[in-house]
């Protein structure tokens, strides 16, 4: 019996005060607009506002209608801008960078995931280990970043993914695999391996080595984690990794998994510009990323 277009007009009405500048408003003619209301008000067996009044007077059932009018109106238009939103984020895109070597442990099935529900959207990488990949993400360079190091942009939003521990990895032949926790003073004497990253971006330096002002006695790199995982197993050196990267090597006695003094637990965040957070196709993003991880990884908490 009510449609949307009648509520509109009503709406137009107490806005303009008027039935000329409402069929203006409207792009109607003043016919047009009369006929609507006329046949508005014999379906409901009343009037809805009183003629011949500037501005209009309404009765009790046009009051009824107009407040019908402010609760549906700007939900429809919500729902409208979403849909038109939602359309528009079908074709997206998705250019990241990783901060993290690891991260492509659960980032690939993630990402695999995540196509079949928005295919449109392009994806592509960029390494997140020879450039700043936060101020790319400022300049629209990147859309998306992932990394454990927060640098508080106004313009940047972080999206926390998950909590992780990070863990010191040991040959079983180790004295240090004894150990029931790891001390900075327990790694002067090591040689640390590590991902090809600048030392002072990397968890154990910036919170466990640097306060303790400890330096381990030599540094080497490796460029992923299964070469980082059988360089320690040979005793050739320890290795801060996290939990979900290790946890497989370490059932199979490949390696010994110890915590950095109480435990070293950081968090996980898909770094994007603020303006873009309401984006869906983003929003889906996070949401599957928070899926797999919590399905896959081994260790890990909700954020």
């Amino acid at each position: 019996m009510i449609e949307i277009k009648h509520l509109r007009t009503l709406s137009v009405l107490r806005d303009t005060g008027s039935l000329t500048a409402t069929a203006t408003t409207l792009c109607l003619t003043q016919s047009a607009l009369s006929h609507q209301l006329k046949d508005l008000e014999q379906r409901l067996g009343g009037q809805l506002f009183l003629r011949k009044t500037r501005p209009v007077k309404f009765t009790a059932e046009g009051e009824i209608l107009l407040r019908l009018a402010d609760e549906l109106i700007p939900r429809i238009a919500k729902a409208e801008h979403e849909l038109s939103s939602l359309k528009e984020d079908s074709h997206g895109r998705l250019h990241m960078a990783i901060e993290c070597h690891s991260c492509f442990q659960w980032l690939m099935p993630a990402l695999k995931e995540y196509q079949i529900h928005w295919p449109s959207v392009t994806l592509d990488f960029s390494s997140g280990f020879g450039f700043e990949p936060l101020p790319a993400l400022s300049a629209g360079e990147l859309d998306l970043v992932i990394t454990s190091d927060i640098q508080p942009r106004s313009e940047i939003h972080f999206e926390p993914l998950f909590d992780f521990e990070m863990r010191l990895v040991v040959s079983p032949q180790s004295p240090l695999a004894d150990k029931p926790f790891i001390s900075p003073q327990d790694l002067a004497d090591q040689t640390m391996l590590s991902y090809p990253v600048q030392k002072g971006r990397l968890d154990v330096v910036k919170h466990f080595l640097q306060p303790a002002d400890i330096e381990p006695n030599h540094w080497k790199q490796a460029d992923n984690t299964l070469m980082l995982v059988q360089m320690v197993s040979a005793g050739l050196g320890v290795a801060a990794l996290p939990n979900w990267a290790i946890y497989d090597f370490a059932r199979q006695g490949l390696v010994v998994s110890k915590p950095l003094g109480d435990g070293l637990w950081r968090r996980l965040f898909a770094a994007i510009r603020a303006s873009e957070r309401d984006r869906h196709y983003l929003q889906a993003f996070f949401a599957t990323a928070k899926q797999q991880c919590q399905t896959h990884l081994e260790g890990v908490k909700a954020a």
